[in-house]
């Protein structure tokens, strides 16, 4: 092994510079070059790449840095690319020219740091013979087969910080205090930021609310004297027999995500004003989840991760995702993650949400977060 390249996709998060450090210091110290792909797949595509090192300025001092060095795309679906041909927008299969540019680099191992989608292309390009290696990136700690990405912890960090300070509101205003935080389908940041800041009620898509019930939990702190209340929404919560509140949706093709969730946190802050009596405000946290310096929990974590990979390319390993399995550091097969025989191009449906079971969603229960079910 002489050449590895690393390309990362999705959103941004912090711990990108750290993953791609790990990789670059295990790598330089075996003696292999490192390469990285300019905004993700979609350099891949343009064969756009730059030489990454930690001995000069290229790669150095970027372990606390938020954001990648590299750039990341978002909805780059090389198995079904956006063109426009004579005119109109055509979609294509552009795959093959990504095989054959990493064959003409002559890279011996490509580093996918990305989420579901990501490691979906990931384990379509394996299925055409390259060398591919993921890392599970996502704030929304929804990656199938791990315990946690990296850049969770900074963005629940983040909005556990949001949570402390709209309590000093609330509690000064007596007010309903809602926060409404990313997660897609997953409510691992609304439940873990609900607990570690001592809000009231949890809404995540995973339970169905009741908003009545809501009510009536808030409306029990009332009579206990607290006349203010914590409450925590994932943008993908949804009311019993009720769908998920779509902010903007667009054409983006087979393979990608076409809708943006956001303003349940306004709709359930309205309700519970009219059900409670009491005034309540909505804070979106939105970008404030990903973006800045990582924690030091999500700068190791990175580390380890990007280390372990190159480890694993080291010894021929690929076709498969670094992850955390029962707290230690391992690696799964690409087809597990995005589900066997999953159809090649198409937007993974094989992710990790919050199981009732966990132990987080039982300690919640025991110390009285509302979940509105």
């Amino acid at each position: 092994m002489k050449k590895v390249a690393i390309l990362c996709n999705g959103g941004d998060v912090a711990g990108f510079n750290a993953v791609i450090r790990g990789i670059i210091k295990t790598a330089e110290n075996n003696g292999i070059e490192c390469y990285g792909f300019i905004e993700g797949y979609k350099g891949l595509l343009k064969n756009e790449y730059v030489k990454l090192s930690t001995k000069d300025s290229t790669a150095s001092g970027i372990l606390h840095k938020g954001g990648s060095i590299i750039g990341s795309s978002l909805n780059s679906n090389v198995f079904n690319y956006k063109v426009e041909e004579n005119g109109e927008v055509v979609y294509k299969d552009l795959s093959d020219v990504c095989v054959e540019n990493v064959k003409k680099d002559g890279f011996d191992c490509i580093f996918t740091l990305g989420g579901d989608s990501t490691q979906k292309s990931a384990r379509d390009f394996s299925l055409k013979g390259l060398n591919v290696i993921g890392i599970p990136k996502t704030i929304d700690n929804d990656v199938a087969c791990t315990e946690i990405t990296f850049g969770y912890n900074t963005a629940v960090t983040v909005a556990t910080e949001a949570i402390d300070r709209l309590h000093t509101t609330a509690e000064t205003h007596n007010r309903i205090m809602v926060l409404e935080v990313m997660g897609r389908n997953a409510g691992w940041i609304a439940l873990e930021s609900a607990i570690a800041g001592g809000a009231d009620v949890a809404l995540i898509p995973e339970i169905p609310y009741d908003i009545e019930k809501v009510a009536q939990a808030i409306n029990k702190r009332k009579e206990e004297g607290k006349k203010f209340s914590i409450v925590v929404v994932a943008e993908g919560a949804f009311p019993k027999g009720g769908g998920l509140t779509v902010k903007d949706t667009r054409d983006g093709g087979k393979g990608v995500i076409n809708t943006q969730l956001g303003g349940i946190g306004d709709k359930v802050a309205k309700e519970l004003e009219e059900l409670t009596g009491l005034i309540s405000r909505n804070t979106t946290l939105g970008y404030m989840q990903r973006g800045g310096v990582p924690t030091p929990f999500d700068r190791v974590l990175s580390t380890k991760y990007g280390s372990k990979a190159m480890e694993l390319a080291l010894e021929g390993k690929f076709g498969v995702l670094v992850r955390i399995n029962n707290g230690k550091l391992d690696s799964v097969s690409l087809e597990d993650v995005v589900g066997r025989g999953a159809e090649v191009g198409a937007v993974s449906s094989n992710v990790r949400t919050v199981n009732m079971d966990h132990d987080m969603v039982k300690t919640a229960r025991n110390i009285g977060i509302c979940f509105g079910d």
